[in-house]
């Protein structure tokens, strides 16, 4: 059973066996993800659930003094995930942290442990979100299905499960609580509405709910990924079991895979950075050479299907732009990178997104999702700009480092202490509850 031999990677893992650069990538995820939930919480969508759960429109992360563990789970998730700003992993197509931390974080605190098992948590949750990912996709994207919504619920079980200390038989139990929870359609995404975010609150609410109940000797179906009516066959695939077995046996089960994350510089949809990472190159060339915005007759980009699949020409809220690759392109073209502040829609992104034209190439569809490619030919009166990007800035192979993602920090929360951001680095020996309250004395 596959639940089994996930659940016995989870029991494994443990802080004092971790790679020192396996640990320094979880503080990574966890300082970007304190990031972004803290400057998500000020977010439309963060701001109702702050209505709804009666929380201080100033607080930024939601801690246990507000709330009780599940709802704290499900509120900072929300945060997390409301930007688009969160980390990610391509080839899972899904993004672990916003469901995993939300639950580790909120159980850490809860259950007054320490950095150093949150790290461990951490590294875990990823593991099965990520895994869970890639054994089900693409086809379980294809169905419709949100992988952060549906693999994320398992990997905040799994993270939930190694702070509370479970044995190897109760992971198990939690697993299968959180298979059946697993939930989140692709249609809330690309609908451009708040529900993507619902569904990283609610991944992780339900993992930190399957762990207590598995901790209080609730049972789940040790074959709920696996079985003949589980995750695999209802949600993914409707193939005979053996074919599922043995997709699992071919995966990398011993490689960390924390270690492959990316991390995002723009709050869009990741399918649209390699087209801003090329826009911005071609503005930069195009104010070199004294070339005008009211110059450019024709926008063309090839890229893969799935970037191209984002031609929304006519976005009404900011979340219908986060997926809109003709206005992530327009803005680049106008303001430079993409930003928290500058993503209105405007006459002039309406104009400039109308002369894009998507195209999907066959050549680089067929590189995803090794690389993310896309290529952008801007014409204007007096010459042609083109630029082609393969792998966006924030992936492994094009990392973001500690220095980045501190800079990321300050930009999105100005008014915390930047010097807060050391506490991460040393988080091993701070209690959680601490580190909490620590957060909130810092914030100017």
């Amino acid at each position: 059973m596959i639940t089994e031999d996930m659940a016995s990677k989870v029991a494994e893992i443990s802080y004092d066996e971790l790679p020192r650069e396996v640990i320094f990538q979880a503080k990574l995820c966890l300082l970007d993800f304190l990031a972004v939930v803290m400057r998500g919480s000020n977010s439309p969508s963060g701001e109702i659930v702050k209505e709804i759960f009666n929380i201080p429109k100033e607080s930024s992360i939601v801690g246990l003094d507000r709330l009780g563990v599940m709802d704290a789970a499900f509120c900072n998730g929300v945060f997390a995930h409301s930007l688009d700003l969160d980390d990610g992993h391509r080839h899972a197509q899904l993004h672990p942290g916003c469901a995993v931390i939300p639950a580790a974080l909120a159980t850490a605190d809860f259950h007054k442990k320490t950095g150093k098992e949150l790290v461990e948590a951490i590294v875990a949750g990823y593991q099965v979100s990520i895994l869970m990912g890639k054994l089900s996709n693409p086809m379980h994207r294809n169905k419709g299905f949100h992988s952060t919504g549906t693999c994320g619920t398992m990997g905040a079980a799994a993270a939930t499960c190694k702070i509370m200390a479970l044995n190897e038989e109760k992971i198990i139990n939690a697993l299968g609580l959180a298979g059946t929870q697993a939930a989140g359609l692709l249609e809330s995404d690309h609908a451009g509405t708040m529900g993507k975010h619902l569904h990283a609150g609610k991944a992780a609410q339900a993992g930190v709910l399957a762990t207590i109940l598995a901790g209080k000797e609730f049972t789940g179906a040790k074959s709920i990924i696996d079985g003949k009516q589980g995750f695999y066959r209802a949600m993914v695939s409707n193939t005979n079991i053996s074919t599922v077995e043995n997709r699992w046996k071919a995966m990398d089960k011993d490689r960390h895979h924390i270690l492959d994350v990316y991390f995002k510089q723009y709050p869009l949809c990741r399918h649209l950075h390699s087209s801003i990472d090329a826009a911005t190159i071609i503005k930069s060339k195009m104010e070199t050479e004294g070339s005008k915005l009211d110059d450019i007759r024709s926008i063309n980009i090839k890229t893969y299907k799935i970037a191209a699949e984002h031609d929304n020409y006519n976005p009404e809220t900011v979340e219908d732009v986060r997926q809109s690759l003709p206005f992530a392109v327009a803005i680049s073209l106008i303001k430079g990178a993409p930003n928290t502040e500058n993503m209105e829609i405007t006459d002039r992104t309406r104009s400039l997104a109308l002369k894009t034209v998507i195209e999907t190439d066959a050549k680089l569809d067929g590189s995803y999702p090794s690389k993310r490619p896309s290529e952008i030919s801007v014409e204007t009166d007096n010459r042609v700009y083109n630029c082609r990007v393969d792998l966006p800035r924030g992936e492994p192979e094009n990392p973001l480092d500690m220095q980045d993602l501190s800079q990321k920090f300050q930009e999105l929360n100005p008014n915390v202490n930047v010097e807060f951001v050391n506490t991460i680095e040393q988080i091993e020996s701070i209690y959680i509850h601490d580190f909490m309250e620590m957060l909130n004395l810092n914030i100017k």
